[in-house]
């Protein structure tokens, strides 16, 4: 199985090297959002995991609103930017990545919820047991490969980003934005 961090880079370096212009024109975090889903979709296809499909604001876990258990043990609705999942069709890895995305100019509230929702979502369990049979998935949602925090700063030109893994911060990295223009094409 392929790094899923890999994935999500190459599908980054795509929508950087050819979206820089409408990232840099302050359009809102949901066209970013949208425009990124299609490079994630494209980069999906030539993997492992070319049966998972990449979702913008998707709700849903079995035909129920999603929801976390933070770490106040408190059900907490959830509807993340964009997620890389196989919509319930392959139960025993049916989450990969979930992204929340920011631009730098919003609240520190905002940003912090974000950040505790992706260690939420990518813990392997929320009480130390998998509720997982095998065939049904879990009523909370938790497991995904990947939590990418992704915090857009127009001002610096650049592109913010924390991978979590198993409910902790793993790492962090920036992304710098050049101008199309400045692209050798």
């Amino acid at each position: 199985m392929e790094n899923v961090i890999v994935i999500f880079e190459n599908a980054n370096k795509s929508f950087l090297n050819h979206e820089t212009d409408l990232i840099l024109s302050d359009v809102s975090e949901r066209t970013l959002c949208g425009s990124l889903m299609r490079y994630l979709q494209e980069e999906i296809k030539e993997t492992n995991y070319s049966k998972y499909h990449v979702d913008v604001e998707y709700n849903r876990n079995k035909g129920k609103v999603k929801t976390i258990i933070n770490h106040n043990i408190e059900v907490i609705p959830i509807n993340c930017d964009i997620i890389v999942h196989s919509r319930g069709q392959i139960p025993e890895q049916d989450n990969l990545i979930a992204i929340e995305m920011k631009k730098s100019t919003n609240r520190n509230s905002e940003k912090i919820k974000d950040k505790n929702r992706l260690i939420a979502l990518t813990k392997d369990t929320f009480d130390n047991v998998w509720s997982f049979d095998g065939t049904n998935l879990p009523e909370h949602v938790c497991r995904y490969k990947l939590g990418v925090y992704y915090e857009v700063n127009i001002r610096r030109r650049e592109v913010y980003v924390e991978y979590y893994k198993k409910g902790e911060l793993s790492s962090t990295k920036i992304f710098e934005l050049m101008s199309e223009s400045n692209h050798e094409r």
